[in-house]
């Protein structure tokens, strides 16, 4: 663990003092104006500020606003809607919107542009899970029905993600020029560099403290720099740089649920490839005593203290901590006579003496894939490596510099994942068998039939409390489940704290815990942001 750190401060240090020069090229704004806030929050979007492509589901919308949110405790409050009412059947949502809303270029906000955005997500193709609404329907100017083909105790979630769009103002080009309701507008947009938005003069409610926001989209290190220099407020940065200071700002860290674990390939390879070409299955992660053995050899407390130098908690499951989280995942870390143990009952042992177990011909071992710009996730598959070792496993670990590599390769090829969100669906995406192979979701094709059925079972509950013991069921019911005691169609590893430095004249509150790091989870309370002399 301290080699990882004397990589990572070497790294960075480096990086930062190229950064200091290419600061001279950014349009920033000094960091003690009162009115304007500067931010290097990373979350530039690939696909641009489109709610209906998914924009906002991992954090705040910013310039759209959403018809339910979330307070800094997680609980749902109104936002555009003044109620929000579940038929008995199951099917049918009533929600009614306030009557002041507008849009940022003036237009009032109706039930027809809310019904419009539901429907227009459903049909997109983007990343909003729509699959059971059957159809959104205006009824009269301030009351849309939401009505579903099927009962979905998840479906709420979607109120509070999806950012409602102006009908009239949405097609080509929107997601690069966004009108909505929000606390702000976008002024300028210049990508790969910087955005620009200023308070929305329309919005209904409470008045932003600071009238500009200025997003820089420089990477880790110039961002860091950038932050030494002075030249930001917030600047969020990698667990390795937290231990460090910076004169004028103040560490803050946010707890989340946003992990890192190891999606392991569940079924052999038979030759299969998808229908766009990419193969299917890897014989050594297809055994499940290799699944378990590899759970029971990571030290996940290692792990927080090396690599997240304390920043985050070891992960048992996609969703610890939340309702819907099993306590029965978590499990002693770090067994590695357990572990050979049961490599030797399933019949997998060292031949040769070269230190790897085989099996059939077949030695235990596989490649590791990470993202080559995610550092964090380069030095978990390291640290994991190591601790293979000792149980007879080689993992080799590889490093790929576009998504698309990774994503010919998720299907046979251990990958370091992150997920984490506000809404159990995502377990659903993760382990049902109607996903497996299916974009993202279940790229390691983990089919179990007990699993399927306390999944579905949860979705179509009569109600969130009910569906909260079936969530719990997939994962463990005693005999079966999606976690370690189960299948381990995944090895989780950790979850991290946010970490980002703020100005000391920044007050922002309390955040709530935050979901995946995509988007700007941190401003999701921006409305209630000030400025301290």
């Amino acid at each position: 663990m301290h080699a990882f750190r004397k990589i990572c401060a070497g790294r960075f240090a480096l990086a930062a003092a190229i950064g200091l020069l290419a600061l001279a090229t950014l349009a920033v704004t000094p960091a003690l104006a009162k009115d304007t806030l500067t931010l290097a929050i990373k979350g530039e979007p690939d696909d641009g500020y489109d709610p209906t492509l998914g924009w906002g589901r991992y954090g705040n919308p910013l310039f759209q606003s959403t018809l339910l949110k979330r307070d800094e405790n997680l609980n749902i409050v109104n936002d555009l809607a003044t109620s929000a009412e579940l038929s008995a059947d199951g099917l049918t949502w009533n929600v009614t919107i306030r009557e002041d809303a507008k849009f940022s270029d003036g237009s009032p906000l109706t039930a027809e542009d809310v019904a419009y955005t539901f429907n227009t997500a459903a049909t997109s193709s983007g990343k909003v899970d729509l699959i059971n609404m059957d159809k959104a329907t205006a009824i009269g100017d301030y009351t849309v029905q939401l009505t579903l083909k099927k009962r979905d105790t998840t479906f709420i979630n979607r109120l509070v993600s999806l950012g409602i769009v102006p009908k009239a103002a949405h097609g080509p080009g929107y997601a690069r020029k966004p009108i909505g309701s929000g606390p702000y507008r976008m002024v300028e947009w210049n990508e790969g560099q910087q955005m620009i938005a200023e308070r929305n003069p329309h919005y209904y409610g409470a008045e932003p403290f600071f009238k500009r926001l200025v997003f820089l989209f420089t990477d880790e290190d110039t961002s860091f720099a950038a932050a030494k220099a002075g030249k930001v407020d917030v600047v969020v940065v990698p667990q390795v740089l937290a231990v460090q200071t910076i004169p004028g700002m103040v560490l803050h860290p946010v707890k989340s649920v946003d992990n890192r674990g190891l999606m392991f390939p569940c079924v052999p390879n038979t030759g299969k490839v998808t229908d766009k070409g990419s193969p299917i299955g890897n014989d050594v992660t297809a055994d499940l005593a290799i699944r378990k053995a590899i759970n029971l050899s990571i030290n996940r407390q290692v792990l927080v203290k090396g690599v997240l130098e304390g920043f985050g908690r070891p992960a048992y499951g996609p969703c610890d901590g939340l309702p819907w989280d099993n306590p029965a995942n978590s499990f002693k870390d770090a067994d590695p006579k357990a572990a050979r143990k049961i490599l030797a009952d399933a019949g997998w042992k060292d031949t040769d003496g070269d230190g790897i177990v085989d099996k059939d011909g077949i030695k235990a071992e596989f490649t590791i894939i990470y993202p080559a710009d995610r550092a964090i996730r380069q030095y978990l598959a390291l640290a994991v490596a190591d601790m293979l070792k000792p149980i007879g496993i080689h993992a080799v670990v590889e490093g790929k510099r576009s998504w698309d590599e990774i994503k010919h390769l998720m299907h046979s090829s251990v990958i370091v994942f992150g997920w984490g969100a506000h809404d159990p669906i995502e377990v659903y995406q993760l382990y049902s068998s109607h996903h497996a192979g299916d974009g993202w979701n279940n790229p390691g094709y983990y089919v179990n039939a007990k699993v399927d059925e306390y999944l579905d079972g949860a979705i179509s509950a009569e109600s969130y409390e009910a569906s909260l013991n079936l969530w719990k069921k997939a994962q463990w019911d005693g005999k079966t489940g999606s976690d370690v005691h189960g299948d381990a169609p995944w090895a989780w590893l950790v979850n991290l704290e946010h970490t980002y430095f703020i100005s000391e004249h920044l007050d922002v509150g309390v955040s709530q815990v935050e979901p995946h790091g995509h988007g700007w989870p941190i401003t999701a309370n921006i409305q209630k942001w000030t400025w301290k002399d």
